[in-house]
């Protein structure tokens, strides 16, 4: 995946847009306007564009991965693994009363 060629304001040549709505966190709106501010990002949606552009890079490279490791150690997962790695990786509820730091 390559990046495109962006005018001075940040506009993305070669490819469609579409607008959307997101929601981030207060701080990070602050550091991403100090970056534009600073002529280090063209401007907000170019750096979110930017990011976005990184972070699906990023998830197909983990997929790929993913596929050539199931692949080396004999193919996809069985529905007791599926289900042993589900019960594993998904986080749990603390007890009610239960205090975080506190000895039995």
């Amino acid at each position: 995946m390559g990046i495109e060629a962006c005018d001075s304001r940040g506009m993305v040549f070669g490819m469609a847009s579409t607008k959307v709505t997101v929601t981030l966190d207060q701080d990070q709106v602050k550091e991403i306007r100090a970056l534009v501010a600073a002529g280090q990002a063209g401007n907000v949606s170019a750096f979110v564009q930017h990011a976005v552009s990184v972070a699906l890079y990023d998830a197909a490279g983990w997929r790929d991965m993913l596929e050539d490791a199931l692949q080396q150690t004999g193919g996809a997962l069985t529905k007791k693994e599926r289900a042993w790695a589900d019960a594993l990786l998904t986080p749990r509820e603390r007890k009610r009363g239960a205090k975080k730091g506190k000895a039995a």
